[in-house]
């Protein structure tokens, strides 16, 4: 008997598989080394394989696809209630397989190399701003200990600082001076880093057609542009727009019962980089709409009239959502109403 139906429970070093039949008994049960996993799926049949989308789940689901057979991944909060027993790999594996099979499932979109080099460009951004950040509070932190409260912004806090190390100041001995050079030299570095990154990032934006596609849209530039083609992998698996606005995070959370629907806050479901970005260009789009009259515009500014401006850019954020996924769906360009 061939395996039909099969669930990988992805590990470091020893992955789970779990392969039942087509009627449904179990003829695989077995643990693998990472260096066997596609020797053995490459002796298989092709059959259906179930994994939680999590890390190094998207180059397994490309290699696997190449070997013939139909990966889905699937979220690990949608494969929780699927596992019975108690917690090891075994009935995970079990629970993964039995959670493919269901036709409710969602199942998540495996990201090409390509949208995985995006999303490895973007980490690395947000990972040396946030050093420089803390950088730059340890040194306003240090200074004001001797005396000098420098700004929180950073490009006038450069400025600032430059003038405080050039000039001969008293208030600061050769030790202190030495080291906050080597402070601002750290800076400069990471300075240099994330341009070379952002630079990587622009050359990238500029060679992808979507990227393009989706900048005609307001409030998306060449950062939630490049996020929301990396994120999203295959727009396809989403239906509509608010398919997408909803994995986003982007729509009302509901705790409704007995007929009556209660609307909360946003979900915040999904990925929050790319939710914050979506937001931010939004904020962006609202903060220049007083002087144009077009049709979104109005629409736009009655939200932020009746509702206030923060609900007003969660909308916006929504509709621009949606407006992506009509953009990637369709292949097509934004094309303003009137």
């Amino acid at each position: 008997m061939s395996i039909v139906i099969c669930g990988i429970d992805l590990a470091k070093s020893v992955f789970q598989i779990h392969g039942i039949d087509e009627n449904d008994q179990v003829i695989s049960r077995k643990q693998l080394r990472r260096n066997q996993v596609l020797k053995y799926f490459a002796n298989q049949k092709p059959c259906l394989i179930g994994m939680e989308a999590c890390s190094g789940a998207h180059y397994w689901a490309r290699e696997l696809t190449r070997l013939g057979h139909l990966v889905r991944l699937m979220s690990p909060q949608h494969v929780k209630p699927y596992i019975k027993g108690n917690k090891n790999d075994a009935n995970d594996a079990a629970g993964i397989c039995e959670a493919v099979t269901r036709p409710s499932m969602k199942f998540v979109g495996v990201k090409t190399q390509g949208q995985q080099d995006i999303l490895m460009l973007h980490r690395i951004r947000s990972q040396k701003i946030k050093s420089r950040t803390a950088l730059v509070n340890q040194m306003r932190g240090l200074l004001a200990e001797f005396g000098f409260v420098l700004t929180k912004r950073i490009e006038p806090f450069r400025r600032e600082i430059v003038e405080l190390l050039c000039e001969d100041n008293q208030r600061l001995s050769e030790l202190a001076n030495r080291n906050f050079y080597q402070l601002y030299e750290d800076l400069l570095v990471l300075d240099d880093q994330i341009l070379r990154v952002e630079n990587e990032l622009k050359a990238t934006v500029k060679n992808n057609v979507d990227c393009q596609r989706l900048m005609t849209l307001p409030g998306i530039g060449w950062i939630t542009a490049s996020a929301l083609v990396a994120h999203i992998g295959d727009v396809h698996q989403f239906k509509n727009g608010r398919e997408l606005a909803a994995y986003i995070g982007l729509v009302p959370r509901q705790h409704s019962s007995g007929g009556k629907n209660v609307l909360l806050g946003i979900s915040k479901r999904g990925d929050a980089y790319l939710r914050t970005l979506l937001i931010h260009g939004s904020r962006a789009v609202l903060m220049h709409v007083s002087k144009k009259e077009d049709k979104d515009s109005l629409w736009l500014k009655g939200i932020a009239q009746r509702r206030g401006s923060n609900k007003a850019v969660v909308a916006q954020a929504n509709k621009t959502a949606r407006k992506a996924w009509a953009l990637l769906s369709n292949q097509t360009v934004y094309k303003q109403a009137a």
